[in-house]
């Protein structure tokens, strides 16, 4: 378990406009740990705007902890990284209550859930149990022990981590904790290019340790209550609900998107135009977050095919004008 707590950033002026510099600031410093990902890289930028997490699916070795770190120092997150095993209890993860002697009572000693960026590593290596203390936390913020409820820090974001399910010693997530999930990235194998920079430049443990904080919480809380006033049109909401429909009626999917997953999609959608510096959203910007948002959620017919393809799909088939 690794606790990383930022150093604050200098103070100055937290005009919309100022903050709006600080995110791509941001983006620009994740972007040159991770390299060759810049569409992953903003995908995972929308969904911290949107309040949303995360889930990495991916082989090891490309890149994953390597991001959420870069996340958690660039925007001044305290972050601690659980590495998920087959013995883990959901009390490693909400804490325990402890009874003191010298006091007479108990005193609630909490877990690694209460901070603002966990990174959830080998989340399907963790047992079903466990994998459930998540779901609380995840849609609700906070957390119940000993039949009281505790809330979770304001900015609280899970990325999370899961190997392919053909490795040994995992656990296929349910589709109840998949959906806790607004958007499911994989960064996959550099480009040539990219990983040529990888071999040939700075040791990426040097420069994690370089990062600096470049928005602080307060810019953070900012910036998520800017991309709630994101506005849809009529025609914008139109086109989401062709896509939720046609997900429900595709011959070759047994249960489309809920309404938890239109109300993410749009989300994702407001953050995404947010972070192409307009104030509305347009089709593009639903185009480039739904198979992200989409695909996890799809239950399929046929275990041959991918939810990934399927999604894009759905994409093409559907219409943006009625």
């Amino acid at each position: 378990m690794t606790v990383t707590t930022p150093a604050p950033i200098a103070a100055g002026s937290n005009t919309l406009a100022s903050v709006r510099a600080q995110l791509q600031q941001a983006e620009a410093q994740i972007n040159q740990v991770v390299v060759g990902k810049p569409e992953v890289v903003r995908l995972v930028l929308a969904c911290l705007l949107s309040g949303g997490h995360v889930l990495l699916e991916d082989v090891p070795g490309v890149g994953k902890t390597t991001l959420a770190h870069a996340v958690a120092s660039s925007f001044a997150l305290k972050y601690q990284r659980v590495q998920f095993t087959s013995d883990l209890l959901p009390s490693d993860l909400t804490g325990v209550s402890i009874f003191r002697a010298d006091q007479g009572r108990f005193e609630f000693v909490s877990g690694p859930l209460f901070t603002e960026l966990l990174l959830a590593d080998e989340l399907n290596r963790g047992s079903p149990k466990t994998q459930s203390a998540l779901l609380e936390a995840m849609a609700e913020a906070q957390i119940t022990v000993d039949g009281q409820s505790r809330a979770l820090p304001a900015a609280f974001f899970v990325i999370a981590t899961q190997n392919p399910s053909e490795q040994s010693g995992t656990f296929v997530l349910p589709e109840s904790q998949l959906d806790r999930f607004t958007m499911t990235l994989s960064l996959g194998y550099p480009d040539p290019r990219s990983e040529r920079l990888l071999l040939a430049g700075e040791n990426r443990k040097a420069m994690m340790s370089a990062l600096t904080p470049k928005v602080s919480l307060a810019g953070l809380r900012e910036l998520q209550a800017a991309v709630q006033k994101v506005t849809a049109s009529s025609h914008a909401l139109d086109y989401v609900q062709r896509l939720i429909r046609v997900s429900r009626t595709h011959a070759a999917v047994r249960f489309g998107l809920s309404p938890r997953a239109g109300l993410s999609l749009l989300s994702a959608a407001k953050a995404f135009a947010f972070l192409q510096e307009r104030d509305y959203v347009v089709p593009e910007d639903v185009q480039a977050v739904f198979v992200a948002v989409a695909a996890h959620r799809l239950t399929l017919r046929d275990s041959k095919a991918t939810s990934q393809a399927l999604a894009a799909e759905l994409l093409r088939m559907t219409s943006v004008m009625n």
